[in-house]
């Protein structure tokens, strides 16, 4: 019995991952398509002046899935380093560790931001109101005006580029993991010694970047018999009902070249906003319209590569005051840790924008002057003068889940779900705010549901509503 051919779209850890796994359990012939010259999406990696840099600050956490963790150990080996967690927060001023340490918190925190949170933590909690929830009263109901005033709420504006009250309740439950007063305290006693879970205060990095994993992954389909065509842009995806039912995906790549490629199953990565303007026949009005509804923030990364061995110890500084525009920065060399490239660092600053306005807009030097000032203004002043700014723009860093969003993703999910062997996963094709090991547990299990031949929709959607439940690692 022939295998059926599944196109994927996109290269990044759900698309390279469902290859993976699609070919290493031999059920299906795999073709992945990808936009870019570099496999990874925003989880991906690349070279500055000999150093790898990300996409941002990414991390591989422990809470990931044990036979996906066994999978990637496989597969980096020796580069997937076990790391300790060492950033701060700027709070009223103040440079808080983190992830939170009881000491740190009584040495270091603001007294009357600590009175204020504590107060808040005793009074009586109002009931929630599901008819009504947002972002601002669910954080509010769960951790009280200090906490929000100080730190989540004008992170909120800077991130989402909304105001709270705009926001969904679904963003604290989905995007802020200790969203209760109870949560936080339990987190902070776990970082007691003789309390701290298994991996707590950890995380894994590969040697080579956090982009490594992905490359890892597309290597192991590859080598599996698994085909990627990078550089290749989806220009269309038809459905073709006169021919069995399968899809015609059309792309172009970078030289110009037009193909088509025909497959049994189409599974999309994209944003599942592209997604419904690519699908033919065009989706229903109402439905392009409910994509129309759905929004992205975007995010430029500004790299400062500097000429000195070590810009601070910390991995990664987060910003939420409005005092300042980037809401954080990383140094990839203190994620590895193990001083290369000598006498030279690089600083990634993340600074949340909109396509088209006027910071995505602005030239590389503008911008690397503008976190310069922003870093003086943190009290982390530059050293020196930058040798190089690099700028990176992101379209699709974040979805936003504004009040309402739910009823335009189910409209677009429900129609991308009626489409016959059509599957769209990972971060982008679900709008969630997930890290990468839960993009990886949705290619998995969306190769668990295929199974010769057939796409099992009921499994799947089992699988949907754990995928419902994750909740973004910081």
């Amino acid at each position: 019995m022939s295998q059926p051919h599944v196109a994927i779209l996109g290269a990044g850890p759900a698309g390279l991952g469902a290859a993976y796994r699609l070919r290493r359990l031999e059920r299906a012939r795999v073709t992945v398509l990808e936009r870019s010259a570099l496999v990874g999406g925003n989880s991906g990696s690349f070279e500055i002046d000999g150093q790898r840099v990300d996409f941002g600050s990414h991390r591989l956490h422990a809470a990931c899935a044990p036979e996906i963790l066994a999978d990637i150990r496989t597969l980096v080996g020796d580069d997937l380093l076990d790391r300790p967690r060492h950033g701060r927060i700027r709070l009223r001023g103040r440079w808080i560790h983190f992830p939170l340490r009881p000491l740190d918190l009584l040495l270091r925190l603001d007294p009357a931001f600590g009175a204020g949170a504590l107060r808040d933590a005793l009074l009586p909690r109002r009931a929630a109101d599901p008819a009504s929830d947002t972002f601002a009263s669910a954080l509010l109901r769960g951790l009280g005006p200090t906490i929000c005033r100080d730190f989540y709420f004008p992170y909120a504006r800077k991130i989402w580029g909304r105001e709270p009250e705009e926001l969904s309740a679904v963003q604290a439950q989905r995007r802020v993991s200790a969203n209760s007063a109870r949560k936080l305290l339990r987190r902070v006693a776990s970082a007691m010694p003789g309390l701290k879970p298994p991996g707590a205060g950890r995380f894994y990095y590969p040697r080579r970047g956090y982009g490594q994993i992905s490359e890892a992954y597309a290597c192991a389909a590859q080598s599996a018999g698994a085909e990627l065509r990078l550089g290749c842009r989806v220009e269309a995806v038809e459905h073709a009902p006169a021919t069995d039912g399968t899809w015609s995906v059309t792309a172009v790549t970078d030289d110009g070249t037009r193909t088509t490629i025909r497959a049994d199953h189409v599974w999309s990565t994209l944003p599942i906003t592209l997604l419904a303007r690519l699908v033919r026949p065009a989706p229903p009005p109402e439905v392009a319209g409910a994509g129309e509804r759905l929004h992205y923030r975007a995010m430029l990364l500004v790299y400062l590569t500097l000429p000195v061995e070590r810009f601070t110890e910390y991995d990664a500084h987060y910003l939420p005051g409005a005092d300042v525009a980037i809401t954080r920065l990383s140094e990839p060399k203190n994620y590895v840790g193990d001083g290369t490239p000598p006498g030279r660092t690089t600083l990634c600053a993340e600074l949340p924008c909109t396509p088209g306005d006027t910071h995505w807009q602005t030239d590389d030097a503008s911008l690397g002057a503008l976190v310069a000032a922003d870093l003086g203004r943190a009290g982390l002043p530059l050293p020196c003068a930058p040798e190089r700014v690099t700028v990176r723009r992101l379209s699709h860093a974040y979805p936003i889940y504004t009040v309402g969003y739910e009823r335009a993703f189910a409209a677009l999910d429900a129609w991308a779900d009626g489409l016959p062997q059509l599957l769209s996963f990972g971060r982008q094709g679900l709008f969630a705010h997930d890290n990468t090991h839960h993009a990886l547990a949705m290619a998995y299990a969306a190769v668990a549901c295929l199974d010769g031949g057939t796409f099992d929709r009921t499994r799947w959607q089992t699988y949907r509503r754990e995928f419902e439940t994750h909740v973004v690692e910081d």
